[in-house]
């Protein structure tokens, strides 16, 4: 079949056991290693693996049409990804990746209403949903793991610690949180650094709950949260920091970003980007990603990034490569909602549990295996804006993490 000829060709290492749908053993083994088990349930998932595989294993799976066996969903596609960085593409691998390629712009197409529809899709589910497998702050973006046994509270904690700490914080100062979430970021700068912070997001729920979140710690009179798209905004900001939602601009709107970020930004402003990036040049989604989790998103290579904001005249003043943080991050999110499943299943059904099960292990392998990672970038309109060495983040972080050590001892 035509399946076998491409798991041929693609397993190099380990062996893979396929049985089909009338129960039929097939094996494919390369250099010795790990072993595991595929199970076909209908004769359609054999050539629809084979045509679309990147859409098409997921959706089975979440059908129940393909099953795993001698491990888990996430067991299988690191096999697959493993050995994908070992063999070269098959062609019709290559096919489908040149015309994702050439559609991209149309499926990055996110004009303000389709923008809006998107998020909700995605962050206006349950918020119960979301407190099964992220910490207690609801950080939805890479945690920063300072040591290897760090809690995912720790490493979300010493996430929004370094962020500040890059954002050179002053007493007073505006700052705008371009896709707040559910407003911890927001918080904890008001908290810690007493800036004034306007949050803005297109998720109806994050909305409520940042709001109801500000109120009840307190800062009402310093936080604030807007349903607005970033393309909306005027006045200018002090400080403008973005996490986790850059993946949902889409390449076609990077100018307009990086304009509307400048004209937001004071002369003697900073911004801060944190984004999901790739490290093998520029890309597309795939294709059960763009269809089930994240329509309209795209993680970019740095490479689509700088000559934007190079041709707007502003200037990059640092870039971190966080590397392998989103795959702990991703482990800790699996593992919870793992532990949870049956509450998640209360909530939804079995189908949205194969899919949140195949998003988590299809993510932290993308981020073990398959060139993605995260970058920080600093950005200001000005060169003398920042000190000229790093040394200031240094000790705002270690001095506050100190600080922070010992209130809670």
């Amino acid at each position: 079949m035509l399946l076998a000829h491409l798991l041929r060709h693609l397993v190099r290492e380990g062996t893979l056991r396929v049985y089909d749908a009338d129960g039929n053993l097939e094996v494919f083994s390369g250099a010795p290693g790990r072993t595991i088990t595929m199970r076909l349930h209908d004769k359609a998932v054999a050539p629809q693996l084979f045509f679309n595989g990147k859409l098409k294993l997921g959706e089975t799976f979440m059908d129940g049409r393909m099953t795993v066996e001698d491990g888990s969903i996430y067991d299988l596609l690191d096999f697959f990804a493993y050995n994908l960085n070992l063999a070269p593409l098959h062609p019709v691998m290559k096919v489908t990746e040149e015309v994702s390629r050439w559609l991209r712009v149309f499926q990055q197409y996110n004009p303000m209403a389709t923008a809006r529809k998107n998020v909700a899709h995605h962050y206006d589910l349950s918020g119960t949903l979301y407190d099964l497998f992220l910490d207690n702050d609801r950080q939805y973006s890479c945690a920063y793991f300072t040591s290897p046994d760090e809690t995912l509270e720790e490493a979300q904690a010493d996430k929004k610690r370094h962020l500040a700490a890059k954002l050179l914080l002053k007493p007073g100062q505006r700052v705008l949180d371009i896709g707040s979430g559910w407003g911890g970021l927001a918080l904890y700068l008001a908290q810690e650094c007493n800036v004034q912070v306007t949050g803005i997001t297109l998720s109806i729920e994050q909305h409520r709950e940042a709001t109801k979140r500000a109120a009840a710690a307190g800062l009402s009179d310093r936080v604030k949260f807007e349903l607005a798209d970033y393309r909306q905004l005027t006045g200018q900001y002090d400080r403008i920091v973005s996490v986790g939602m850059f993946e949902h601009v889409g390449v076609v709107h990077y100018a307009a970003f990086f304009d509307k970020l400048k004209d937001l930004l004071t002369d003697d402003g900073v911004a801060l980007l944190h984004s999901i990036g790739r490290a093998d040049g520029p890309g597309a989604t795939a294709a059960w990603i763009r269809k089930y989790i994240f329509p309209g998103g795209y993680s970019p290579a740095i490479s689509e990034v700088v000559p934007v904001v190079e041709r707007k005249g502003l200037w990059i003043t640092d870039i971190e490569i966080l590397r392998l943080h989103y795959a702990e991050t991703l482990r800790n999110w699996r593992q919870r909602f793992l532990a949870n499943r049956e509450r998640v299943r209360a909530i939804y059904d079995e189908r949205f549990c194969r899919m949140w099960e195949y998003y988590l292990a299809g993510s932290e392998v993308a981020f073990r295996h398959q060139g993605h990672m995260n970058f920080q970038m600093q950005i200001t309109k000005r060169i003398d804006t920042v000190p000229l060495t790093r040394d200031y983040m240094f000790d705002w972080e270690r001095s506050r993490r100190a600080h922070a050590a010992d209130r809670a001892a």
